[in-house]
């Protein structure tokens, strides 16, 4: 850094507290001047002279517990000093009351009055983590253009196994790194770039049902969410968009075409009329592998249980590969139960596609029928960890990619 980052950390209530100290020793190494600011709760777990000691400088726990003759300003003063404000361990009551706006204490009322970019590394119980109130606080916080670095997995304070655990360090601190450094007139978000200008991005999304009689039909989770989110950040990147979508609630993204089917066929239909015009393919649809032989016409009865027949369904991606121009990109998608990149590889090389975004859909939270997901894009040469984010920001990460692959440059490691 050419020269020093003002970062504001905040200190939240949980076991993952003694890490902050960590935090403010590395970032203090990588060049930043750190403050510390604690919560009530925090101070139950560590004492505010450690951070003191560590970092040279007053730590900051009331807007009330003044000396005589200071005003009750402290927050406004906070705000306007910091560069980035970090927030960890972010606990989910305070990822509440940020989302919700707030402002009964020190930290909250700071946050509110800051033009600073906002990092927040969560660490709480698995269950509290995968809660539908703390997801779709993580969403509003996103939408806000915050960045979440998503807590890792294993054992737990409590006794638990599983998601909820505070980031490793590195990992927060890179997330701090990586925020531009503001002034109050650069603080708004920017517009997307138009990267994508001059591209006709066609994208599969939803899960596609095969009807097995008159009213029933083989149908999976898929929200649609993900091929949605992808269409609205191509869209906003510059790329004309026709969105081939099964079944799905989801509003249409504005000014994208949309091609609506139901089954696999249906799909594969559609996307083949349009392949001439598309010079990105995108399959993020889940699209059943099988469908029933011989459809009932009418309503099956359960006095009568029918023997069903499965056959496989036609695989589009590999009729768009062999029917696409040379210079058109396909990028496939793999929603597997877990994250085996070697089988993901074979997938890649069997299909002939120029790349596959892998997602662990055991995972809970992320995934089908959710809001966030999280995966691996790859290459037969490369591949990238995209870590748990929402999908919106997923969507824009994958393009990322894409855009570096459009341009012949390899892809980040």
């Amino acid at each position: 850094m050419s020269e020093p980052r003002r970062v504001l950390l905040g200190v939240c209530g949980g076991v993952a507290v003694y890490k902050a100290a960590e935090l403010v020793r590395e970032l203090q190494r990588r060049g930043a001047v750190v403050r510390v600011m604690m919560t009530r709760a925090a101070e139950e777990f560590v004492r505010p002279l450690t951070f003191a000691a560590l970092t040279g400088h007053k730590v900051y726990t009331s807007m009330w517990d003044l000396p005589a003759g200071q005003t009750a300003m402290e927050h406004i003063e906070q705000a306007q000093w910091a560069e980035v404000l970090l927030i960890a361990p972010a606990t989910a009551h305070t990822l509440a009351r940020l989302s919700a706006g707030l402002a009964d204490d020190l930290l909250s009322t700071t946050y509110l009055a800051t033009q600073a970019r906002v990092v927040l590394a969560p660490a709480m119980n698995v269950n509290m983590w995968n809660h539908a109130a703390t997801r779709s606080n993580l969403e509003t916080l996103e939408r806000r253009g915050h960045r979440i670095v998503a807590p890792g997995s294993g054992y737990l304070a409590c006794g638990m196994t599983g998601d909820g655990r505070l980031a490793e360090t590195e990992a927060i601190v890179q997330a701090v790194l990586e925020q531009s450094v503001l002034n109050p007139a650069s603080s708004a978000p920017q517009p997307p770039a138009q990267d994508l200008a001059g591209e006709t991005v066609l994208i599969t999304a939803g899960g596609t049902r095969e009807p097995i009689d008159a009213v029933r039909f083989i149908g999976n989770r898929s929200s649609g969410r993900m091929g949605y989110a992808l269409a609205e950040a191509a869209r906003c990147r510059g790329a004309r968009v026709i969105l081939v979508s099964a079944a799905t609630a989801l509003r249409v993204p504005e000014e994208c075409e949309v091609m609506p089917v139901e089954t696999a066929e249906e799909m594969h239909a559609a996307v083949l009329d349009r392949l001439p015009q598309a010079t990105i393919v995108i399959k993020a649809a889940a699209v059943s592998d099988f469908r029933v032989r011989q459809v009932a016409v009418t309503k099956l009865h359960r006095d009568d249980p029918p023997k069903i027949e499965l056959q496989p369904t036609v695989d589009i991606v590999r009729s768009v590969v062999e029917k696409k121009a040379p210079e058109t990109l396909v990028i496939s998608f793999a929603a597997e139960m877990g994250l085996d990149v070697e089988r993901a590889r074979k997938k890649l090389l069997r299909k002939g596609a120029d790349a596959v975004f892998l997602n662990d859909i055991s995972r809970p939270g992320v995934g089908f029928d959710a809001s966030r997901n999280a995966g691996v894009f790859l290459t037969m040469e490369a591949e990238v960890r995209l870590p748990e984010s929402s999908k919106s920001e997923v969507a824009n990460r994958i393009l990322d990619q894409i855009v570096l692959l459009r341009a012949g440059r390899a892809v980040a490691q």
